[in-house]
């Protein structure tokens, strides 16, 4: 049965997941352009991926259904569709734009800092319409944008490992600021599953609960594959760039994306499955 009301809200973890790359690659472009000297081709290629994924994630959000599958908790509110809709639409383009001006060597800074911040306001959108009451809502919008942060922070972090390999003689800064961050990302997501589980904060369930009831296999693959083991790779592949060993480091950011990714798809199914954040 899990597995079943899962699979019935595939169309909401598709956007989560698109929108997560989408918004998530394009704040590790504005991270990176603001603090570091990394290159014009890296910073524009990946602006261009994030505008790729907001286009997909604009279109799959025209085709999301008026209400979360039979059996769902999750409650939709349809009078926030048309404006998250127009934002993502919005930091689409914003990032088209954005990835034009970089790869022409601009530095672009207010365009960059104003496409992240439609980015981020298009998933509190998204949490405004599945959240619920107030509560619900903040608690869905912290989710929303650590998925992103993780999912599309990492898919950066690996191409950046690729242009490494291809230009070696690249400075380690900008790949020092990623790893780090995504050391820290991972860490504040098993900080939230431990809040979210483990207290019960902000679901529908008891303290420690999940982690025997019926979407209990879902809970703890969250937990070990996609929390504990991305954490372990992230710092694994911290300490790799710090020696200026590339290839290992980009082989651990490989693995860290399928495990994210996978994280990103299974949280998300858990939400819009059993209205469980984790």
């Amino acid at each position: 049965m899990p597995a079943e009301q899962i699979a019935r809200n595939l169309a909401f973890i598709n956007w989560t997941l698109l929108a997560g790359l989408a918004v998530g690659a394009f704040g590790a472009v504005a991270l990176l352009r603001l603090r570091t000297e990394a290159t014009k081709g890296y910073l524009g290629f990946t602006a261009l991926c994030a505008a790729g994924f907001g286009g997909l994630a604009w279109l799959s959000d025209g085709a999301l259904p008026a209400a979360a599958a039979a059996g769902s908790p999750v409650t939709v509110d349809p009078a926030w569709d048309v404006p998250r809709r127009a934002v993502l639409g919005l930091f689409a383009a914003g990032a088209l734009v954005a990835s034009m001006a970089l790869f022409r060597g601009r530095r672009a800074a207010p365009l960059v800092v104003g496409v992240a911040t439609a980015g981020g306001l298009a998933l509190i959108l998204g949490s405004l319409t599945w959240g619920g009451d107030a509560a619900g809502t903040a608690m869905l919008a912290i989710q929303l944008l650590a998925l992103a942060a993780a999912t599309g922070g990492i898919f950066a972090a690996m191409i950046l490992g690729h242009w490494y390999l291809v230009t070696p003689k690249l400075s380690t800064g900008p790949a020092l600021v990623v790893a780090r961050a995504m050391v820290a990302i991972v860490a504040v997501q098993l900080a939230l599953f431990g809040a979210w589980v483990g207290l019960g904060i902000g679901t529908p369930f008891a303290p420690l609960e999940p982690l025997t009831g019926e979407w209990a296999l879902f809970v703890w693959l969250r937990l070990g594959v996609s929390l504990a083991f991305p954490l372990v790779v992230s710092w694994a592949a911290l300490q790799t760039v710090k020696t200026r060993s590339m290839e290992s480091a980009t082989g651990l950011l490989y693995i860290n994306v399928a495990l994210i990714a996978a994280g990103t798809i299974a949280a998300a199914g858990l939400y819009f499955g059993a209205g469980l954040l984790v």
